[in-house]
């Protein structure tokens, strides 16, 4: 594997690690400070970031790609929880109940996961590619930051929509939504400082720095 390809591959499983790690840790709620979230929440704005890193050196088409293989790694990963949650539990081992409360197959959650990242990390994707064209390159900071904005707030309130319609009292729903989205953001503005250095560093190392003139924004085109 040369450098390009290994740095590329490099980056796709950091973003695909970040996307599973985070669902895991989203099955416990926290409580910091007075905010009340998932703990999710801490990781998976880290995702928004290699995703801005993906479409700002390699283009959207690649970043189209890492985003739906995060999209099968989830849906991989949510179908063997299902089936091993069904399977006939071994006479002896008494944690079925434990199982079922930390990786339980719950549909509603599980599509409102899927859904919200797919639909959030493609219009984190599409925006920041039209921004980089739109301002020739510059100001990465309002490419990332913006791009962010817009994705993160699909992505909350898609997940939240569909996960706690009609559960929760509406101002609540509110509540949760408004507060999840300005942590996510705020991740994303802390660390752009991070993305800034990886980004230099990678488009120097990869002597690459793609425009999407040309591209297709099809979600489905490979």
């Amino acid at each position: 594997m040369d450098k390009k390809s290994s740095l590329f591959a490099v980056i796709s499983s950091l973003f695909v690690a970040v996307l599973i790690i985070s669902n895991l840790a989203s099955t416990k709620v926290v409580s910091v400070w007075g905010l009340v979230f998932d703990g999710g929440t801490i990781l998976f704005p880290l995702s928004y970031i290699f995703g801005d890193i993906l479409t700002e050196v390699y283009g959207y088409a690649k970043a189209r790609l890492v985003i739906w293989l995060g999209f099968i790694s989830l849906v991989l990963m949510s179908l063997t929880f299902m089936i091993i949650q069904y399977l006939p539990a071994a006479s002896d081992w008494q944690n079925q109940a434990a199982y079922e409360a930390i990786l339980g197959f719950v549909p509603r959650l599980v599509v409102a996961s899927i859904v919200a990242y797919w639909l959030g990390e493609l219009v984190n994707s599409y925006i920041l590619s039209k921004m980089k064209i739109k301002t020739q390159g510059k100001y990465l900071w309002a490419r990332t930051i913006g791009s962010t904005i817009a994705g993160e707030a699909v992505d909350t309130m898609v997940f939240s929509i569909i996960a706690f319609a009609g559960v929760l009292s509406a101002s609540t729903l509110v509540n949760l939504i408004l507060t999840i989205y300005v942590m996510k953001v705020g991740i994303e503005i802390l660390f752009t400082p991070v993305t800034y250095r990886v980004v230099a560093w990678l488009k120097k190392a990869e002597a690459e720095d793609v425009y999407d003139n040309d591209v297709s924004y099809n979600p489905f085109k490979f």
